[in-house]
């Protein structure tokens, strides 16, 4: 499952650093071909909602092996669409199944360790991290200068030629690539994801996996007096983290440049500093989350979130204050969203619906945060808008923790104290 969430990391974010090769591939410029992570993000959620559905009435690893080979045929598919309307529909296709393995790599953890699953679940999601940090280096490997001798700037927005428009209407819909690289950099990624969805289908026929599973759920079963309020507040709480993560890794490279009067290179290394520190503490959680509860990382990383993005607010153009306030930062959020599905399951059992419930919380915040923020940053262009809303999210998830701890430690009332049986209860 480790080794699954690399290759997620990795799908997800080849797209990147390939963006503008794939944009010239079905000759369009980059600005009309936003709507590919309109797409993917939309694909995504769908996944996760029919995850949540089949992960609890079919075997997890033949679910998670079939969208593996799912995620497989798009990323070989997509280098090879000549045509905008086919590569928007392939990157929806291709959501739909990471949607899926996304969901289900975190529902396998909490039905095989259960509320002992911590430092699984922080090394699953290390593995993604791990996979992000990885896919733009492996898209400079395979693609050259290509990716680096273009300048993100207006340029970028201004190719392809004019014309590209009527020619992309009569080109074919799929075909090779001009540029064979830009394929090689997706089938690599497709070929190791094939490989880990072997594995995955082998452990599908060991038979008494499921039994064992079943067992275990029957034992673990549990839940809150408040489960559906603890749900749904979780929900929000992951909502504001994931939109405020997304956010700062998004902007923060445009806001060093054009706010606080960084160069590019300085600027780019802001952004690099809070993705590493993100991806090694997500390293380094893996062992914290053996000696350490779950509650307590979540305490720790509000605490570290409210106080590095206060300094950046406060310290906005000051250089030194910025690189060592957005390594904080990065830190802090490494371990949250991990940190949390883990500290839920203590108090209350979480069923395929619950776990997509929560995802989708999280994805509704990468969408609908950075999309907010890009828009308010527009309207007020003096501003560190980016900066208050890192801000207001670390106030608000600061805030709803210790409410979402009192909820969950409430006393079941008398009638139902007594235990349900899993298997019975499906």
């Amino acid at each position: 499952v480790f080794a699954a969430f690399l290759g997620l990391g990795l799908g997800v974010a080849i797209l990147g650093p390939t963006f503008q090769d794939l944009a010239r591939n079905v000759n369009r410029n980059i600005s009309s071909l936003s709507l590919i992570f309109v797409g993917r993000a939309s694909g995504f959620l769908c996944g996760s909602m029919i995850g949540g559905v089949l992960f609890d009435c079919m075997n997890d690893f033949l679910l998670m092996g079939m969208s593996m080979l799912a995620t497989t045929v798009g990323l070989y598919i997509i280098p090879l669409c000549k045509r905008a309307v086919s590569l928007i529909v392939m990157m929806s296709v291709l959501g739909t199944s990471i949607g899926i393995l996304d969901t289900g790599g975190n529902i396998l953890i909490l039905a095989l360790w259960g509320d002992k699953g911590a430092p699984h679940m922080q090394s699953l999601h290390f593995g993604f991290a791990l996979g992000a940090f990885l896919a733009p280096l492996l898209a400079k490997l395979a693609l050259g200068t290509s990716v680096s001798a273009e300048n993100h700037t207006e340029p970028a927005f201004q190719s392809p030629a004019t014309n590209g428009s009527s020619e992309a209407d009569s080109a074919p819909l799929f075909g090779l690539p001009d540029d064979m690289n830009l394929f090689w950099a997706y089938a690599f990624i497709g070929a190791y994801i094939f490989i880990v969805s072997v594995f995955i289908f082998a452990l599908f026929f060991k038979k008494s996996s499921r039994q064992e599973r079943a067992k275990v759920s029957a034992q673990a079963y549990r839940r809150a007096e408040y489960h559906k309020t603890l749900l749904c507040l979780l929900f929000v709480f992951f909502f504001f983290y994931v939109g405020a993560e997304i956010t700062y890794g998004s902007y923060i490279f445009s806001f060093a440049t054009t706010y606080a009067g960084m160069e590019e290179s300085e600027a780019a290394g802001l952004n690099s500093i809070f993705w590493g520190t993100f991806a090694a503490c997500r390293g380094l959680a893996i062992f914290f989350a053996a000696c350490l509860q779950p509650g307590t990382m979540i305490v720790l990383s509000n605490i570290g979130s409210l106080a590095s993005s206060l300094f950046l607010v406060l310290f906005n153009k000051n250089p030194l204050c910025l690189w060592i306030a957005t390594s904080v930062y990065g830190a802090s959020m490494a371990t949250t969203f991990p940190s949390g599905i883990s500290w839920i399951e203590q108090y209350t059992t979480i069923s395929g619906k619950s776990a997509a419930f929560l995802v989708i919380g999280a994805a509704l915040g990468d969408m609908a945060i950075p999309a907010i923020i890009g828009v308010v940053e527009g309207q007020y262009p003096d501003l560190p808008i980016v900066l208050y809303s890192c801000l207001g999210s670390a106030i608000f998830t600061a805030v709803i923790f210790p409410v979402l701890y009192k909820l969950a430690t409430l006393p079941l009332k008398s009638e139902d104290k007594k235990a349900v049986p899993y298997s019975s209860r499906l």
